[in-house]
């Protein structure tokens, strides 16, 4: 369903992540969509850069992030785990992740993710950043790595979750590696809402936007920085024990080879 929200001011910017300004909006589109928009190390921080760059400009009253083609964002693309061979590797990637993240909760305007399809892994983390959420029907929701690669997230990501879906749910999608639909998602308060349909998505995400912006940026700018703060205050500094338990186990190297090799991983819990 390759559905186009109005037509942008000026072209697009270039690459894997294109930032564009409609208006008073800007727009954040993954655009790999032949990968499902896995995302590289490289378009996490080009992520990063466009968070930075929509919380200076002052033109901007809300941003909202969505994928091209039929997926939000497949995960974290898995051939950027194969080098994966020391600590630092592990410890890098984890707090690059959420230096990523911690820029996309900063942006000092509303953010919505718009979701079409799998929001999976890493995707799961993006969504989980931005401060609403909306889904067509078609969209999916989870972090299936007790099945996929036998590696965790950090304690940033746990808390994420957690403070969305509270503590018993992420357990049960985690332990479980399954997906929610859209209807779920929406039940469980994950989703704000759920178009009728794929074609209503980026037209309801433009119209949510221009709602948002058209309130007043400091009551809207100041709420938002007041649950980053609490939830900031939640999290333990450390936790780069259970980080290396996984990344550094043969279950994650056994992980990450069954994945690039299509087959099941046989886990051994070492």
């Amino acid at each position: 369903h390759a559905v186009t929200a109005p037509r942008a001011e000026g072209p697009p910017a270039d690459g894997e992540v294109r930032f564009e300004r409609r208006g008073d909006v800007g727009w954040v589109t993954f655009d790999r969509p032949a990968a499902r928009n896995a995302m590289t190390f490289e378009m996490y921080e080009r992520l990063a850069a466009v968070a930075a760059e929509a919380d200076a400009d002052p033109s901007i009253r809300a941003l909202v992030l969505t994928g091209a083609g039929e997926a939000f964002v497949a995960g974290t693309d898995i051939s950027q785990f194969k080098d994966f061979t020391t600590e630092r590797h592990a410890i890098e990637y984890e707090e690059r992740m959420d230096a990523v993240l911690g820029e996309l909760e900063r942006v000092r305007v509303p953010t919505i993710a718009a979701i079409r399809g799998p929001a999976v892994g890493g995707g799961a983390a993006i969504a989980s950043a931005c401060d609403l959420r909306i889904g067509s029907p078609s969209a999916r929701f989870g972090v299936p790595i007790a099945r996929t690669l036998g590696n965790c997230l950090s304690m940033s990501n746990i808390l994420r979750l957690a403070h969305l879906l509270g503590p018993a749910r992420v357990k049960e999608l985690i332990f479980t590696a399954r997906l929610m639909d859209a209807s779920e998602m929406r039940a469980a308060g994950f989703l704000g809402e759920v178009t009728a349909d794929e074609e209503s998505l980026l037209p309801r995400a433009e119209e949510l936007a221009r709602t948002l912006a058209s309130h007043a940026p400091l009551t809207l700018r100041a709420t938002k920085e007041q649950l980053r703060r609490i939830r900031e205050r939640m999290r333990p500094e450390e936790n780069s024990d259970l980080v290396l338990l996984c990344y550094m186990s043969r279950d994650f190297r056994e992980g990450v080879r069954a994945f690039m090799e299509k087959r099941k991983p046989e886990w051994r819990g070492e």
